[in-house]
Protein backbone atom coordinates (compact mmCIF):
# COMPACT_ATOMS: atom_id res chain seq x y z
CA UNK A 1 0.00 0.00 0.00
CA UNK A 2 3.21 2.32 0.48
CA UNK A 3 3.36 2.66 -3.13
CA UNK A 4 0.01 3.72 -3.79
CA UNK A 5 0.17 6.57 -1.08
CA UNK A 6 3.06 7.61 -2.35
CA UNK A 7 1.60 7.48 -6.00
CA UNK A 8 -1.61 9.38 -4.91
CA UNK A 9 0.02 12.08 -2.90
CA UNK A 10 2.90 12.36 -5.95
CA UNK A 11 5.47 11.68 -3.07
CA UNK A 12 8.77 10.65 -5.14
CA UNK A 13 10.66 9.12 -1.93
CA UNK A 14 9.28 8.18 2.08
CA UNK A 15 9.72 10.58 4.71
CA UNK A 16 12.67 9.24 6.49
CA UNK A 17 16.05 9.49 6.44
CA UNK A 18 15.45 13.06 3.80
CA UNK A 19 18.77 14.71 4.98
CA UNK A 20 19.57 17.29 7.39
CA UNK A 21 17.49 19.77 8.39
CA UNK A 22 19.83 23.28 9.68
CA UNK A 23 18.88 24.99 12.39
CA UNK A 24 20.28 28.35 13.83
CA UNK A 25 20.61 26.46 17.24
CA UNK A 26 22.89 23.58 15.60
CA UNK A 27 25.02 25.50 13.59
CA UNK A 28 26.13 27.64 17.02
CA UNK A 29 26.25 24.25 18.08
CA UNK A 30 28.96 22.93 16.02
CA UNK A 31 30.58 26.61 16.23
CA UNK A 32 30.83 25.53 19.65
CA UNK A 33 32.02 21.60 19.03
CA UNK A 34 34.56 21.97 17.48
CA UNK A 35 37.08 24.53 19.00
CA UNK A 36 36.33 21.61 21.84
CA UNK A 37 37.18 18.67 19.65
CA UNK A 38 40.09 20.10 18.65
CA UNK A 39 41.53 20.36 21.89
CA UNK A 40 41.28 16.86 23.24
CA UNK A 41 37.97 16.73 25.73
CA UNK A 42 35.55 13.91 26.80
CA UNK A 43 32.34 15.80 25.08
CA UNK A 44 28.25 14.57 25.54
CA UNK A 45 25.83 15.56 23.42
CA UNK A 46 22.77 14.27 24.73
CA UNK A 47 18.55 14.53 23.30
CA UNK A 48 15.43 12.88 23.42
CA UNK A 49 14.87 9.93 21.23
CA UNK A 50 14.11 10.43 17.64
CA UNK A 51 15.41 14.13 18.09
CA UNK A 52 17.88 13.57 14.72
CA UNK A 53 21.15 12.94 17.45
CA UNK A 54 22.43 10.70 14.41
CA UNK A 55 21.39 12.72 11.82
CA UNK A 56 23.97 15.49 13.65
CA UNK A 57 26.66 13.24 14.24
CA UNK A 58 27.04 12.30 10.57
CA UNK A 59 27.17 15.90 9.46
CA UNK A 60 29.56 17.21 12.22
CA UNK A 61 31.77 13.72 11.00
CA UNK A 62 31.00 14.90 7.03
CA UNK A 63 31.97 18.66 8.12
CA UNK A 64 35.00 17.70 10.19
CA UNK A 65 36.34 15.36 7.32
CA UNK A 66 36.22 18.35 4.87
CA UNK A 67 38.12 20.21 6.55
CA UNK A 68 41.09 17.69 7.33
CA UNK A 69 42.52 18.86 10.16
CA UNK A 70 41.80 15.95 12.18
CA UNK A 71 41.29 12.17 12.04
CA UNK A 72 37.95 10.40 12.99
CA UNK A 73 37.56 7.07 14.42
CA UNK A 74 34.35 5.75 15.29
CA UNK A 75 32.71 2.96 17.89
CA UNK A 76 30.39 0.41 15.97
CA UNK A 77 30.04 -1.89 18.31
CA UNK A 78 26.05 -2.27 18.41
CA UNK A 79 25.89 -3.85 22.27
CA UNK A 80 26.58 -0.32 24.14
CA UNK A 81 26.30 -1.91 27.51
CA UNK A 82 29.27 -4.27 26.59
CA UNK A 83 31.45 -2.05 25.32
CA UNK A 84 34.16 -1.47 27.72
CA UNK A 85 37.79 0.51 27.07
CA UNK A 86 39.77 -2.21 25.41
CA UNK A 87 36.69 -2.04 23.07
CA UNK A 88 37.08 1.89 22.89
CA UNK A 89 40.51 1.30 21.95
CA UNK A 90 40.09 -1.60 19.34
CA UNK A 91 38.16 0.99 17.33
CA UNK A 92 41.04 3.46 17.45
CA UNK A 93 43.51 0.78 16.34
CA UNK A 94 41.08 -0.46 13.00
CA UNK A 95 40.64 3.19 12.53
CA UNK A 96 44.21 4.80 12.86
CA UNK A 97 46.54 1.83 11.55
CA UNK A 98 47.90 1.58 8.00
CA UNK A 99 48.39 -2.19 7.99
CA UNK A 100 46.14 -4.19 6.39
CA UNK A 101 44.29 -6.76 9.18
CA UNK A 102 45.73 -4.76 12.45
CA UNK A 103 45.18 -6.58 15.44
CA UNK A 104 45.86 -4.73 19.06
CA UNK A 105 47.54 -5.89 21.58
CA UNK A 106 45.73 -8.24 24.38
CA UNK A 107 47.56 -7.62 26.41
CA UNK A 108 47.00 -4.21 28.92
CA UNK A 109 50.39 -2.53 28.89
CA UNK A 110 51.13 -3.18 25.25
CA UNK A 111 48.05 -2.28 24.33
CA UNK A 112 48.13 1.63 25.57
CA UNK A 113 51.86 1.99 24.77
CA UNK A 114 50.93 0.92 20.72
CA UNK A 115 48.05 2.87 20.95
CA UNK A 116 50.19 5.58 22.19
CA UNK A 117 53.02 5.27 19.44
CA UNK A 118 50.09 4.90 16.36
CA UNK A 119 48.56 8.04 17.96
CA UNK A 120 52.04 9.75 17.67
CA UNK A 121 52.51 9.09 14.38
CA UNK A 122 48.77 10.44 13.19
CA UNK A 123 50.37 14.18 14.39
CA UNK A 124 46.31 15.37 14.11
CA UNK A 125 44.10 15.89 17.05
CA UNK A 126 41.82 12.58 16.90
CA UNK A 127 38.22 12.23 17.61
CA UNK A 128 36.28 9.07 18.80
CA UNK A 129 32.72 9.20 18.39
CA UNK A 130 30.51 6.85 20.20
CA UNK A 131 26.98 6.84 19.38
CA UNK A 132 24.33 5.27 22.33
CA UNK A 133 26.88 6.19 24.61
CA UNK A 134 23.90 6.14 27.46
CA UNK A 135 24.19 2.15 27.79
CA UNK A 136 27.96 2.55 28.39
CA UNK A 137 28.93 1.57 32.10
CA UNK A 138 30.21 4.43 34.14
CA UNK A 139 33.40 2.03 35.10
CA UNK A 140 34.10 2.64 30.99
CA UNK A 141 33.11 6.44 31.37
CA UNK A 142 36.15 6.69 33.61
CA UNK A 143 38.24 4.87 31.53
CA UNK A 144 37.63 7.02 28.63
CA UNK A 145 38.68 9.87 30.43
CA UNK A 146 42.19 8.34 31.89
CA UNK A 147 42.55 7.30 27.91
CA UNK A 148 42.33 10.70 26.89
CA UNK A 149 44.78 12.36 30.20
CA UNK A 150 47.50 9.58 28.89
CA UNK A 151 47.52 10.78 25.32
CA UNK A 152 47.51 14.42 26.20
CA UNK A 153 50.24 13.35 28.96
CA UNK A 154 52.15 11.66 25.26
CA UNK A 155 51.92 15.25 23.75
CA UNK A 156 49.02 14.15 21.51
CA UNK A 157 45.24 15.22 21.21
CA UNK A 158 42.04 12.72 21.47
CA UNK A 159 39.10 14.03 21.77
CA UNK A 160 35.91 11.08 22.58
CA UNK A 161 32.36 12.62 21.80
CA UNK A 162 29.73 10.42 23.33
CA UNK A 163 25.73 10.77 22.05
CA UNK A 164 23.05 9.71 23.96
CA UNK A 165 19.80 10.49 25.79
CA UNK A 166 19.55 12.92 28.48
CA UNK A 167 19.92 10.06 30.97
CA UNK A 168 23.50 10.46 30.10
CA UNK A 169 23.64 13.82 30.52
CA UNK A 170 21.96 13.49 33.92
CA UNK A 171 23.90 10.53 35.09
CA UNK A 172 27.33 12.93 34.65
CA UNK A 173 26.52 14.78 36.37
CA UNK A 174 25.55 12.70 39.81
CA UNK A 175 27.74 13.36 42.28
CA UNK A 176 29.14 9.90 41.86
CA UNK A 177 30.63 10.73 39.14
CA UNK A 178 32.15 14.69 39.36
CA UNK A 179 35.44 13.13 38.44
CA UNK A 180 34.22 12.70 34.84
CA UNK A 181 31.08 15.33 34.75
CA UNK A 182 33.13 17.91 35.81
CA UNK A 183 35.61 17.43 33.20
CA UNK A 184 33.11 16.57 30.43
CA UNK A 185 31.79 19.45 28.56
CA UNK A 186 27.98 18.44 28.10
CA UNK A 187 25.45 19.76 25.20
CA UNK A 188 21.68 19.59 24.94
CA UNK A 189 20.37 18.80 20.82
CA UNK A 190 17.23 20.39 20.71
CA UNK A 191 16.61 19.44 17.07
CA UNK A 192 13.82 20.85 15.28
CA UNK A 193 12.45 22.52 18.68
CA UNK A 194 10.52 25.86 18.12
CA UNK A 195 10.76 24.87 14.03
CA UNK A 196 8.90 22.16 13.56
CA UNK A 197 6.29 23.76 10.98
CA UNK A 198 9.34 25.17 9.02
CA UNK A 199 10.72 21.14 9.38
CA UNK A 200 7.38 19.87 8.57
CA UNK A 201 7.60 21.94 4.97
CA UNK A 202 10.75 21.44 4.55
CA UNK A 203 10.45 17.95 4.36
CA UNK A 204 7.00 17.80 2.26
CA UNK A 205 9.13 19.69 -0.19
CA UNK A 206 12.47 17.48 -0.45
CA UNK A 207 10.10 14.28 -0.73
CA UNK A 208 7.47 15.77 -3.40
CA UNK A 209 7.45 15.56 -7.13
CA UNK A 210 8.48 19.24 -8.69
CA UNK A 211 4.74 19.64 -9.99
CA UNK A 212 3.28 19.43 -6.34
CA UNK A 213 3.11 21.44 -3.32
CA UNK A 214 2.80 20.81 0.36
CA UNK A 215 -0.65 22.52 0.48
CA UNK A 216 -1.63 20.24 -2.04
CA UNK A 217 -0.78 17.25 0.41
CA UNK A 218 -1.73 18.80 3.77
CA UNK A 219 -3.49 21.70 4.97
CA UNK A 220 -2.17 24.79 6.89
CA UNK A 221 -4.52 24.00 10.00
CA UNK A 222 -3.01 20.36 9.95
CA UNK A 223 0.36 21.31 9.65
CA UNK A 224 0.01 23.92 12.60
CA UNK A 225 -1.57 21.21 15.42
CA UNK A 226 1.00 18.86 13.95
CA UNK A 227 3.36 20.92 14.90
CA UNK A 228 1.98 21.73 18.17
CA UNK A 229 1.89 18.18 19.50
CA UNK A 230 4.92 17.18 17.82
CA UNK A 231 8.83 18.19 18.83
CA UNK A 232 11.16 15.76 16.79
CA UNK A 233 11.60 14.60 13.14
CA UNK A 234 10.99 11.07 14.54
CA UNK A 235 7.36 11.76 15.50
CA UNK A 236 6.60 14.33 12.62
CA UNK A 237 7.53 11.81 10.01
CA UNK A 238 5.35 8.63 11.68
CA UNK A 239 2.20 10.49 11.73
CA UNK A 240 2.35 12.11 8.76
CA UNK A 241 3.14 8.86 7.07
CA UNK A 242 0.30 7.81 9.04
CA UNK A 243 -2.30 10.55 8.13
CA UNK A 244 -0.81 9.96 4.65
CA UNK A 245 -2.46 6.32 4.75
CA UNK A 246 -5.84 7.14 6.32
CA UNK A 247 -6.07 10.08 3.81
CA UNK A 248 -5.96 7.42 1.12
CA UNK A 249 -8.06 5.09 1.96
CA UNK A 250 -10.85 8.13 2.67
CA UNK A 251 -9.81 9.01 -0.82
CA UNK A 252 -9.68 12.41 0.40
CA UNK A 253 -6.65 15.02 -0.51
CA UNK A 254 -5.40 16.97 1.14
CA UNK A 255 -4.72 16.41 4.71
CA UNK A 256 -7.07 18.07 6.93
CA UNK A 257 -6.41 19.43 11.02
CA UNK A 258 -9.46 16.72 11.57
CA UNK A 259 -7.32 13.92 9.77
CA UNK A 260 -4.51 14.57 11.56
CA UNK A 261 -6.18 14.91 15.15
CA UNK A 262 -7.20 11.68 14.74
CA UNK A 263 -3.99 9.73 13.70
CA UNK A 264 -2.47 11.54 16.98
CA UNK A 265 -2.07 8.21 20.03
CA UNK A 266 -3.89 8.59 23.15
CA UNK A 267 -1.36 8.75 25.49
CA UNK A 268 1.68 10.17 22.85
CA UNK A 269 3.20 12.41 25.72
CA UNK A 270 1.99 10.27 28.55
CA UNK A 271 4.80 9.55 31.43
CA UNK A 272 5.55 6.19 30.47
CA UNK A 273 6.48 7.29 26.64
CA UNK A 274 8.44 10.70 28.08
CA UNK A 275 10.91 8.51 30.19
CA UNK A 276 11.22 6.07 27.83
CA UNK A 277 12.30 9.22 24.74
CA UNK A 278 14.38 10.45 27.74
CA UNK A 279 16.02 6.84 28.09
CA UNK A 280 14.40 6.08 31.19
CA UNK A 281 12.47 2.24 30.69
CA UNK A 282 11.37 0.50 33.97
CA UNK A 283 14.39 -1.61 33.90
CA UNK A 284 16.54 1.46 34.56
CA UNK A 285 14.65 3.33 36.53
CA UNK A 286 14.31 0.35 38.39
CA UNK A 287 18.34 -0.17 39.36
CA UNK A 288 18.75 3.45 39.68
CA UNK A 289 15.66 3.95 42.83
CA UNK A 290 17.00 0.27 43.84
CA UNK A 291 13.15 -1.13 43.69
CA UNK A 292 11.75 -3.77 41.85
CA UNK A 293 11.00 -3.28 38.57
CA UNK A 294 7.03 -4.25 39.27
CA UNK A 295 6.81 -1.73 41.31
CA UNK A 296 8.31 0.84 39.00
CA UNK A 297 5.26 -0.14 36.65
CA UNK A 298 3.04 0.48 39.32
CA UNK A 299 4.82 3.98 39.72
CA UNK A 300 4.02 4.66 36.14
CA UNK A 301 0.77 3.69 35.98
CA UNK A 302 -0.67 5.83 39.12
CA UNK A 303 -1.30 2.12 41.38
CA UNK A 304 1.16 3.18 44.83
CA UNK A 305 0.03 4.53 47.61
CA UNK A 306 0.31 8.83 47.71
CA UNK A 307 3.17 8.06 49.84
CA UNK A 308 5.01 6.31 48.29
CA UNK A 309 4.16 7.50 44.99
CA UNK A 310 5.55 11.20 46.76
CA UNK A 311 8.85 9.41 47.59
CA UNK A 312 9.35 8.34 44.25
CA UNK A 313 8.68 11.55 42.74
CA UNK A 314 10.85 13.33 44.92
CA UNK A 315 13.94 10.95 44.38
CA UNK A 316 13.19 10.98 40.36
CA UNK A 317 13.27 14.88 40.61
CA UNK A 318 16.58 14.86 42.58
CA UNK A 319 18.13 12.81 39.69
CA UNK A 320 17.00 15.31 37.14
CA UNK A 321 14.65 12.35 35.65
CA UNK A 322 11.79 14.23 34.03
CA UNK A 323 8.14 13.80 35.15
CA UNK A 324 6.55 16.72 33.32
CA UNK A 325 5.55 17.39 30.14
CA UNK A 326 6.99 20.90 30.51
CA UNK A 327 10.27 19.57 30.82
CA UNK A 328 10.73 18.32 27.31
CA UNK A 329 9.32 15.60 25.35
Amino acid sequence: MLSDVMTYFGLKRTLDHVGYFETQEQTNLFKELKPQIRQGRLIAITGVVGCGKTTTLQRLQLELSSEKDIIISRCLAIDKDKVNVGVLMSALFLDLSTEKDAKPPTHPELRERKLLALIQKCRKPIVLFVDEAHDIHHSTLVKIKRLIELVRQNGCTLSVVLLGHPKLKNDLRRPSLEEIGARTNIFSLEGIRGHQVEYIKWLLSECIYDDYLPEDLITDEAIEFLAQRLTTPLQIEHYLQRAFEDAYQAATKPVTRDMAEAVLNVGLNDLEPRLIRHGYNAKVLAELLNIRVSEVNSFIHAQLPPGRTQDLRDQMLKMGIPLYASEGN
